[in-house]
Order: C-alpha cells, then sequence, then structure tokens
C-alpha cells in the first residue's frame, strides 16, 4: 500500500491464515508464520507476495520469525 494507506494489495491468500509478518532488513521478503499446512511453520516470500516457500518443517509450531540485521540471502 501507498505510505498515506490508500491501494493496498493482498499478499497471502489461504484459508488457514498467515501471521506475524517481518520485512528483511533490505526490504526484498516478508517472513510469516502460517498454518497452511496443518501446523504453524514459518515460510518467507518475495515482498510482492510470489514464491512463498516454507523455512521449518517441524512438529511443534514455530512461530514469531524474525531477521537478523545482516540478514543475506545465500
Amino acid at each position: 500500500m501507498n505510505a498515506d494507506g490508500s491501494n493496498p494489495v493482498r499478499l497471502t491468500d489461504n484459508p488457514a491464515g498467515d501471521y506475524e509478518p517481518a520485512w528483511s532488513p533490505d526490504g526484498t521478503r516478508i517472513a510469516f508464520m502460517s498454518y497452511r499446512d496443518g501446523n504453524y511453520e514459518i515460510y518467507v516470500m518475495e515482498a510482492d507476495g510470489s514464491n512463498p516457500a516454507r523455512l521449518t518443517d517441524n512438529p511443534a509450531g514455530d512461530n514469531h520469525p524474525a531477521w537478523s540485521p545482516g540478514s543475506q540471502q545465500r
């Protein structure tokens, strides 16, 4: 959305819900928590909502995604 709140764009559309977005330090990606695979896991996607990918696969719920200040994609 624009800085004034106009023109919002939906980035995810999953009936299970996506929560706790965390922007990468460089502003190009968003980490988030989702229940889309039947368990709370951490995902990451491009800032425009494309290319969502699951990062965790743990029988216990994973939540509260965060980035290190110097995070870099490798």
